[in-house]
């Protein structure tokens, strides 16, 4: 339970900073950060994670220091704001989405987790953007387009990294409605249609299905699912406007209390309905990448409707909705060995920072002595980001050199590689790139790849590359 008396006096201290200044609506500024405030409250985060949320602007753009902040609500509470603020230092001054190369795109999310070295950061950072796009109506509309497009292609991406589920269908369906306004109007009725069209239905199916479970003494809650607006014009897509070819549009959730339970919860369902072929999904026993856990099946009924059904735990459940702010809400109960090694058993080795930052943001909220750096991401730590000179961003592994760059950037620009400015300044070939480095590559037509690159080369890539040269040089 947040201290309400520290609280209160952060609001206070936050109200005080923002005296004067107003938001584009005309309401007082103070209105977002006490927004923000909320919006992480109600995730279940930790006290310092609430008391940083309406503090979050105080160092960019008032007077309050991050001394002042740390000798008021101590480190923590400062080392999360300072990490809010470098996040949007690091995104400032950034071009208009569009005016990137695609892989930039993907880099900007990577570039995010990055810098966000702590998981609450960037879960502030979303609750920030996800109050600024419920109030995006207040901006002009070239604004609107530019916040909408980014928080599709790169915020709502890093909600999905983090198992956000709820939070990346509402920021993706909002940003999408400024986006493709009339796309997002016709899908929205088209979805409204199918639900009157199919609830008689679902409502049979969901019957049924209810009466076959209480028969095995499962015990369990079905609630239904509809797609989003965003998820359904993606899917759409993929299989070339094709409304016959989405067979999840609604979705039926079994929700039960352990493993075993959606295992028979499965066979139950399949024992009442035809199940397509190939459309059997175990993300139990292979969890996506970011750590989701469901089975999905989709099956044929009686009367010859498709339906997909969703089974998970109540655990999984609560992880999909909220991701790793979620972790955050979980009680004492739930850090017993039984609970560690049940919820996520079969994550494997590469995802095993799920679990521990699961486990630690848990002990956390009920205010347990943990090692911070648990909660240190370093699902990058291997990389690193650098610039080209108009801004876009490059990912290498560490101990990459100016020929892996360039052989990053195109094939035919490392071939040609005459020289390379660092920072602005020039450099050599052997010089190891550093993360935030802005490289730019000289080229000259009589320059030609030589044998003696290999040495100046890191990446298993830009070598491949050489030795294609190489040989075309010598064949040729």
């Amino acid at each position: 339970m947040a201290d309400k008396r520290r609280v209160e006096k952060a609001i206070k201290m936050a109200t005080d900073a923002h005296e004067g200044q107003y938001r584009k609506s005309g309401d007082a500024y103070i209105s977002h950060p006490l927004a923000v405030m909320k919006i992480v409250e109600d995730w279940g985060m930790d006290e310092d994670t609430i008391i940083a949320a309406v503090l979050h602007d105080t160092v960019e753009d008032t007077d309050v220091t991050l001394d002042d902040i740390k000798k008021e609500f101590g480190e923590q509470v400062a080392f999360l704001v300072d990490g809010v603020t470098k996040l949007s230092n690091a995104r400032s001054g950034m071009r208009d989405i569009d005016t990137y190369l695609p892989e930039t795109k993907d880099n900007l999310l990577r570039l995010l987790i990055a810098m966000g070295a702590d998981i609450r950061v960037l879960i502030i950072k979303l609750a920030d953007r996800l109050h600024n796009l419920r109030t995006l109506s207040a901006l002009p509309p070239e604004k609107q387009r530019k916040i909408a497009k980014e928080s599709l292609e790169v915020f709502a991406p890093l909600a999905d990294r983090l198992n956000m589920g709820r939070l990346r269908v509402e920021m993706a369906d909002i940003a999408f409605s400024y986006v493709n306004p009339a796309r997002f109007r016709k899908l929205q009725e088209l979805i409204e249609e199918y639900n009157k069209s199919a609830a008689t239905a679902l409502k049979k199916v969901r019957k049924e299905v209810a009466e076959a479970l209480g028969r095995e003494k499962i015990k369990f809650t079905i609630d239904g699912r509809v797609k989003s607006v965003y998820s359904l014009h993606k899917k759409l897509a993929k299989h070339n406007q094709n409304m016959g070819e989405i067979y999840d549009l609604t979705a039926l959730r079994v929700i039960v209390n352990d493993i075993t339970d959606c295992y028979l919860a499965l066979g139950v369902i399949h024992s009442l309905y035809t199940p397509m072929s190939g459309r059997i999904k175990d993300y139990i026993a292979v969890p996506k990448q970011n750590g989701y856990q469901s089975i999905h099946t989709t099956v044929i009924t009686k009367d010859k409707r498709i339906i997909e059904f969703q089974i998970r735990t109540k655990e999984m459940h609560e992880y999909a909705e909220r991701g790793l702010a979620a972790s955050f809400y979980y009680n004492e109960q739930k850090l017993t060995e039984n609970y560690r090694t049940g919820k996520i058993q079969h994550l494997p080795t590469s995802l095993l920072w799920i679990t521990e930052l699961q486990n630690t943001a848990a002990k956390l909220r009920t205010g347990k002595k943990v090692d911070m750096r648990k909660l240190k991401l370093n699902l990058f730590a291997d990389k690193i980001f650098v610039y080209t000179p108009k801004g876009d961003i490059i990912d290498l592994p560490k101990g990459a050199l100016p020929l892996d760059f360039a052989y990053r950037l195109h094939s035919e620009i490392g071939e040609h590689v005459s020289g390379v400015k660092i920072n602005g300044k020039m450099s050599n070939l052997n010089k190891k790139l550093e993360h935030g480095d802005v490289v730019e590559i000289l080229t000259s037509k009589k320059q030609t790849a030589k044998e003696s690159w290999f040495d100046k080369i890191f990446t298993s890539h830009a070598r491949q590359k050489l030795r294609q040269q190489l040989s075309k040089k010598w064949n040729g």
